[in-house]
């Protein structure tokens, strides 16, 4: 008897980009499931590919959505492209279960038209998207807003209604899912987007910045909703108003604000204290984030910032990186006392603690100590990949004994590029990390 094949659809990024999405296809395949994945491509990648046991076909993504008739016009296409793709995976090898990531809150179809050949749907629930409606767009006023706004919410509950199971990322998540999609607890199953801290853990960087300079670091998207342009405006802030001649600025990552952001810079001065590197791997990540000084999370407090997982707070954490971010409950549930936590907006506020930390290294030492040992004791992704591959496990009837995540396996203390790890044992070597963030 071959063992079940899950199909996971994903339209917000390509895979293997999408960390969460990646961890969960890691842990089915090391449980035994087969996998296939359904995504965009990012500039560069085939078609097709085959990637650590997983077969990842992939659509030219839509042009960059504007206005109701953009993002109709994206929606159907992807829909469209994706809905043929699972045509093409099923003629390779029938599938068992298809698993929808949001957003759009659109796949609940294409789950029920499946449904017909006996497959099962699980909905692992990423974003809110009404939320994420006002938080671009503000609170629904005239005829045309309203309707778009009830539309997400209907397209929401249709998604929750549809599927077999669902997985929240948190439990604000859960809780939406069992008030607004009238769903029993039991049916919904958490499962946070933890690093794999045996992993992500702090290197010596190659290249690490100048001894006379602190390096600010930000990592994620950029969209109108995650506030990077606060960042800039903390950094002129420092630069331009406090004399901070030391700050520098690395922002990671992509999005549609990334060319604004690129030009609210240059009208800031800003051109040779902050670098944008674009989409960067989990290589790059390690060497940014393990020579970065402070990180930073700027996502505004809005209905769906507040009650949404930041992975960057978590990352930051991984890396023993003390950070400053906006007041938001789940942030707090993730950071809890290793975070440095300001009003949403303040700029001035969020500058001081900054500015605090640059002054205090032992600050940073301490907070950045805390920070790892949290992570890798209550958010590491082991335990939540066995909640994961439960929820499979159920559906399916299907079970296979070993751990959802198998040990990390390192070589002489070094990752697979060959890069030494630091050596969190030595508890002497640790303390000098923190502070000089550089290999001895």
């Amino acid at each position: 008897m071959m063992s079940p094949h899950v199909l996971i659809i994903v339209e917000n990024l390509p895979v293997p980009l999408d960390r969460r999405v990646w961890l969960e296809c890691q842990a089915l395949v090391a449980r035994g499931y087969r996998v296939s994945v359904i995504c965009p491509k990012g500039p560069g990648d085939p078609y097709r590919q085959r990637i650590d046991g997983v077969d990842i076909y992939k659509y030219a993504p839509a042009p960059e959505a504007k206005g109701l008739v953009g993002f109709a016009w994206e929606f159907a296409y992807s829909w469209i492209r994706t809905a043929l793709l699972s045509l093409a995976v099923w003629r390779h090898q029938r599938f068992d279960i298809i698993q929808t990531c949001n957003p759009p809150d659109t796949y609940w179809l294409l789950a029920r038209l499946w449904r017909i050949r006996g497959v099962k749907f699980v909905f692992d629930h990423h974003d809110l998207d009404p939320e994420l409606f006002i938080s671009r767009f503000g609170r629904p006023v005239g005829l045309l807003k309203r309707l778009e706004y009830r539309g997400l919410r209907w397209l929401e509950r249709r998604t929750f209604r549809s599927a077999d199971r669902i997985i929240s990322t948190n439990e604000s998540y859960k809780a939406v899912a069992v008030r607004r999609g009238d769903r029993r607890p039991g049916h919904i199953t958490v499962v946070r987007s933890g690093p794999d801290t045996e992993i992500m853990r702090p290197i010596y960087p190659a290249e690490p910045h100048a001894a006379d300079t602190v390096e600010l670091v930000y990592l994620g998207i950029m969209g109108p909703q995650d506030g990077v342009d606060q960042v800039l405006l903390v950094v002129d802030e420092l630069v331009h108003r406090r004399g901070r001649s030391e700050v520098r600025a690395t922002l990671l990552g992509f999005g549609d604000c990334l060319e604004d952001l690129k030009r609210q810079s240059a009208r800031l001065g800003l051109e040779d204290r902050v670098r944008f590197t674009g989409r960067v791997d989990r290589d790059a990540i390690a060497e940014y984030l393990s020579r970065a000084d402070i990180g930073l999370c700027p996502d505004l407090k809005t209905p769906l910032n507040d009650l949404s997982t930041m992975n960057k707070t978590m990352e930051y954490m991984s890396y023993a990186l003390p950070s400053v971010a906006f007041d938001l409950v789940e942030t707090r549930v993730s950071g809890a006392d290793t975070v440095l936590y300001v009003p949403s907006g303040d700029i001035v506020a969020f500058a001081d603690a900054v500015e605090r930390l640059i002054d205090d290294p032992s600050l940073r030492a301490r907070l950045g100590r805390k920070a790892r040992e949290r992570v890798a004791r209550e958010l590491d992704w082991r335990p939540q990949a066995e909640a994961y591959v439960g929820v499979f496990d159920e559906v399916s009837g299907f079970s296979q004994p070993g751990p959802a995540v198998p040990p990390a396996v390192g070589v002489n203390g070094t990752d697979a590029r060959g890069r030494r790890y630091v050596d969190l044992a030595d508890a002497a070597e640790f303390d000098r990390y923190l502070a000089e963030r550089r290999a001895p």
